[in-house]
């Protein structure tokens, strides 16, 4: 940093790293669950850190109590632990909104009338000239023009009550600040590692709000992790690519660049990655089984 005494810096390069792990409460945690928070726990202790557990409870028709108390006892079984107090994002919705302004005043949201239903008609409207474009994560890109519809119309539409989803305009983000990359300590699904070109065109016009809730996912975690100085991030193979949105929102909003550190998902014996309603796998399961914290530590092959 220019212009930075010898004790600053000193004093900045002392600064332990920040590792979190965050679930959100909408069901009992598995194995690939216990992989990740095993990791980010032994990181931060292999390395002087500190590990913060943030609970995502934005879906509020699916998160549920009883879920993030089952969390927490899940974790401290493991024997995990975590600093306090823990960040629940439906408790800090104005740092969502605050960001989306910032956005706004940009000009890089629009909102979109569309319903799912109709969002999927398009598509097939496409489809019958060829294959549409999809996200890495295999969902179809946003079909609609709702970005070109006249100011005064979207106004009349809000005031209506009509539901909307704000969408970021992909094309003016990505004009605006150019190539991306991130650094990747782990590897991606491909094998990629290092520096990473981001490439986040390839999922269009995400939703970064909708009408009933002031965030998603894409917005809410990089604001998240800003927020509570999170320097590395290890987080599972299926969210690598969405690492690129979130690259271009850290530029955006003026949001330090974490490192991240992608690991392997843990999968079931046909091979798919496993789901909350993986019983077999689900901790409770497990524990209820006889299992111990070091024999699942053994399972997932740290030792």
């Amino acid at each position: 940093m220019a212009g930075s005494s010898p004790a600053m810096t000193s004093t900045m390069k002392a600064m332990p790293p920040v590792f979190r792990f965050a679930p959100s409460p909408n069901g009992l945690l598995h194995l690939g669950h216990a992989y990740s928070a095993l990791l980010n726990f032994d990181r931060a202790r292999e390395s002087g850190g500190r590990l913060l557990l943030r609970i995502e409870d934005i879906d509020a028709t699916r998160c549920r109590p009883d879920y993030e108390t089952a969390i927490y006892e899940d974790l401290g079984w493991l024997g995990i632990a975590w600093e306090t107090p823990v960040r629940r994002q439906s408790e800090h919705l104005s740092d969502y909104r605050a960001a989306l302004e910032r956005l706004s005043s940009l000009d890089l949201v629009y909102p979109a009338f569309e319903s799912r239903a109709e969002i999927a008609r398009l598509v097939a409207a496409r489809e019958a000239d060829g294959p549409w474009p999809r996200d890495p994560d295999g969902a179809p890109l946003y079909p609609g023009d709702a970005k070109s519809l006249p100011a005064n119309e979207r106004i009349r539409l809000i005031a209506a009550g009509a539901p909307y989803a704000l969408r970021l305009d992909m094309a003016a983000a990505s004009s605006r600040v150019g190539s991306l990359s991130w650094r990747d300590l782990g590897e991606g699904p491909e094998g990629e590692r290092g520096a990473v070109r981001a490439r986040p065109e390839a999922w269009g016009d995400v939703i970064l709000a909708r009408k009933e809730t002031p965030t998603s996912y894409h917005l809410s975690v990089v604001v998240d992790d800003a927020l509570q100085g999170v320097s590395e991030i290890v987080r599972g193979q299926d969210l690598f690519h969405a690492t690129s949105v979130h690259r271009l929102l850290q530029v955006l909003l003026g949001l330090p660049e974490p490192a991240y550190r992608h690991h392997a998902l843990i999968r079931d014996g046909e091979g798919r990655k496993l789901s909350k309603s993986s019983r077999s796998t689900g901790l409770r399961e497990l524990r209820s089984a006889g299992a111990t914290p070091a024999s699942v530590r053994q399972l997932l092959g740290l030792g």
